[in-house]
């Protein structure tokens, strides 16, 4: 089993439940984890248990990345926004440079992250 953690921006949200409503069969088997909206719009969406925490700009991200580096975070599903202004712009760039060092699977998008699992 491995755990996942589970994030999307505003604009994103909908893709990423989208996604876990598809893989939920395969998603079940993990123990996730999720930011607050996202990970509360996966459990509404789908079922699926996911723990939450604080909303991503309220520090959810940061306890992310605090998983990341304590090793205690398998795998990263982020699907971001590219074409959008984050006000937590620090936050995520923090985030996604703790999963590159700490060498987690991170995908940033449903594609990526239909790799990510299948390789889990």
């Amino acid at each position: 089993m491995a755990r996942i953690g589970l994030v999307a921006h505003d604009d994103k949200k909908d893709e990423l439940v989208a996604w876990a409503k598809l893989n939920g069969e395969k998603l079940a088997r993990h123990d996730l984890w999720g930011t607050g909206t996202s990970g509360g719009r996966v459990t509404e969406g789908t079922g699926l248990k996911v723990t939450r925490l604080l909303s991503g700009p309220l520090g959810g991200d940061a306890q992310l990345g605090a998983m990341i580096a304590e090793g205690r975070l398998d795998a990263l599903i982020f699907f971001q926004d590219p074409l959008t202004a984050m006000p937590h712009d620090v936050d995520i760039k923090s985030l996604t440079r703790l999963a590159t060092l700490y060498n987690i699977l991170f995908a940033p998008n449903h594609k990526t992250a239909d790799a990510v699992l299948a390789a889990l």
